[in-house]
């Protein structure tokens, strides 16, 4: 499947892996065409602790998807998330050699580039370089600096990094389950882009996504991503709190947790029970639903209170940097009774349910839009805004080479006409030619320029290709 209309969305979590297709309707809405759901043996808190079982969990949920849409899927675009990822505010500048001409791609590249020569950790790696406004010659808040005269360049930057080993085994386990890697986007980006509208970006929100082993946060404001961070913290923990404060199966406390948990026990009366069968002929357990809801309530204070640290932390109590829309909730955690009014309840702010239903075409599955789906719709989401982006580069660049050809062989055509009434046919044939490769030489320099993730990012992809 080399469909430029179609992409592949394949979200690796802890619980479940999702491999979702879809494409964009004659709305500009994205429709699903299928998708594929499997139960995660391999990944441990985001991150892959058995290759040999993700490998299968991924073939699984691939197969399912294909069985769902009739289609055939070879290349898909990956999450990443997991405990090592890490993010870092940085200022960087280049003095510009000629401040005559105006700022243009190449300088912001440049710039970019020079970033990505960071030295990290040792075994870390840099994922995404997200610049976040601009100075040009000292002044400041400049969103685009293309087009604009000034000698010296500079910008603040969100610089998300990670684990090389972790990206690389994720590589890995999607190149031997058959698949070619199209890209890589870092989990939380592609959430927001499901569940969030431009208005809650620009006005200031925090996304929180509460998936089975980790807790994902991005922080929008000005429509521009300010702060990201990953809580080793998600619903497993509270899942493993039940199995041991009730001496119950996993199986059973997963269960529990879905059909009767909620996160304020004030709203389970005392006389409410609920009775679980006993192992092998055992007797059955009686557990309150009070006393479930009082296990669940203490984790999930635990886990917002750390986000709200790091909302704390990325100073939402300046008047600049206040988050108007408040909080945003997604992820299959989001779907915990009780869990919206305990967040507004702690943090003091505005907050709702997200669902992936901003960019969806209206007759979408219910299922589809359930928060638990939000990574696989945004990566879905991300890859299709790419291919539209990089078709309508290619005929923007086609649409100039045919204008400046026509006005460039229009006078010559003239003067030929007046000075050369006659011309030997090998002449004329000579010409074409030349002409021919001029043009070829042209388009060949007018190629849209690659954007500094998408170099990265052919170097993985090259490096996973000499791994073999």
């Amino acid at each position: 499947m080399k469909d430029k209309d179609i992409a592949v969305g394949l979200d690796i979590g802890t619980t479940k892996i999702v491999a979702m297709i879809g494409r964009n309707n004659e709305y500009d809405k994205m429709e699903i065409l299928g998708i594929g759901k499997s139960k995660s043996l391999g990944v441990h808190r985001g991150v892959v602790n058995n290759i040999t079982q993700t490998i299968q969990s991924i073939q699984q949920a691939v197969q399912e998807a294909e069985a769902n849409s009739g289609m055939d899927i070879s290349e898909v675009v990956v999450g990443i998330a997991g405990q090592h990822i890490r993010s870092l505010q940085h200022s960087d500048y280049i003095t510009r050699a000629n401040s005559d001409e105006v700022i243009s791609e190449k300088d912001i590249d440049m710039l970019c580039n020079q970033v990505h020569k960071l030295v990290m950790l040792p075994g870390e790696e840099i994922i995404h370089v997200l610049p976040q406004e601009y100075k040009v010659d000292g002044q400041a808040e400049i969103t685009e600096p293309i087009g604009m005269y000034g000698g010296r360049l500079e910008a603040n930057f969100h610089v998300v990094v990670g684990q090389i080993s972790s990206i690389r085994n994720i590589g890995r386990c999607v190149k031997s389950s058959g698949l070619e890697l199209a890209g890589v986007t870092l989990e939380p980006l592609a959430s927001a882009n499901a569940v969030l509208s431009q208005e809650e970006k620009e006005a200031g929100v925090a996304l929180i996504d509460i998936g089975g082993g980790t807790t994902d946060l991005a922080i929008f404001k000005d429509g521009i991503i300010r702060h990201t961070a990953v809580i080793p913290f998600g619903g497993n923990v509270i899942t493993e709190d039940i199995k041991e404060g009730c001496s119950i199966i996993e199986k059973q406390a997963e269960l529990l947790k879905v059909k009767f948990g909620s996160a304020w026990p004030g709203e389970n009366k005392d006389n409410e029970i609920v009775s679980i069968p006993g192992l092998r002929g055992r007797e059955p357990k009686e557990i309150t639903l009070k006393n479930l809801s009082k296990v669940i309530h203490f984790r999930v204070v635990e886990i917002i209170e750390q986000v709200f640290l790091e909302i704390k932390n990325y100073g939402h109590d300046e008047q600049k940097k206040k988050l108007i829309a408040g909080i945003v909730i997604t992820g299959g955690g989001a779907q915990l009774k009780h869990l919206k009014q305990l967040v507004e309840y702690i943090t003091g702010m505005d907050t709702r349910i997200g669902y992936p239903n901003e960019h969806l075409a209206g007759n979408s599955d219910p299922e589809t839009t359930s928060p638990m789906y939000a990574t696989a719709v945004g990566l879905v989401l991300n890859s299709l805004e790419k291919n539209k982006k990089r078709i309508e580069e290619e005929e923007a660049e086609i649409a100039q080479e045919v204008k400046e050809d026509i006005q460039d062989e229009q006078p010559q055509d003239i003067e030929q006409s007046i000075e050369e009434p006659q011309q030997p046919v090998n002449e004329g044939f000579e010409t074409e030619n030349k002409e021919v490769e001029e043009r070829k030489e042209y388009t060949e320099s007018k190629k849209p320029r690659q954007n500094i993730f998408e170099k990265w990012f052919d170097n993985f992809k090259d490096f996973l290709d000499n791994a073999e």
